[in-house]
């Protein structure tokens, strides 16, 4: 058989933008902004699109004057990395704030 025939479908970083967004709106905590999400009031996270791929920066911790950690996705696999990754630190805060 053609290796064509399972061949993983292109990615479309635009596609994957609207559909991780709308995966991190439905968390609790973080808040939509115009190119990302925020954490009462502080920028945690933004996305966009670049060069044919998707953009992330994340932060490590949420702050006034924050370090930021860029991921760049070419595929669907990264993408979800990077959410699951998101989920991990959105926990993470929520308890260290409480």
């Amino acid at each position: 058989m053609s290796d064509q025939f399972f061949a993983m479908p292109a990615f479309k970083p635009d596609e994957a933008l609207l559909q991780l967004k709308r995966s991190l709106r439905d968390l609790s905590g973080l808040a939509a902004s115009r190119d990302g999400f925020s954490l009462r009031g502080r920028s945690v996270i933004e996305l966009s699109v670049a060069e044919g791929m998707l953009q992330a920066r994340i932060v490590k911790r949420p702050a006034h004057s924050p370090e930021w950690e860029v991921r760049n996705c070419k595929t669907h696999a990264e993408v979800r990395a990077v959410q699951d990754e998101i989920k991990r630190r959105l926990a993470r805060w929520m308890d260290e704030t409480t």
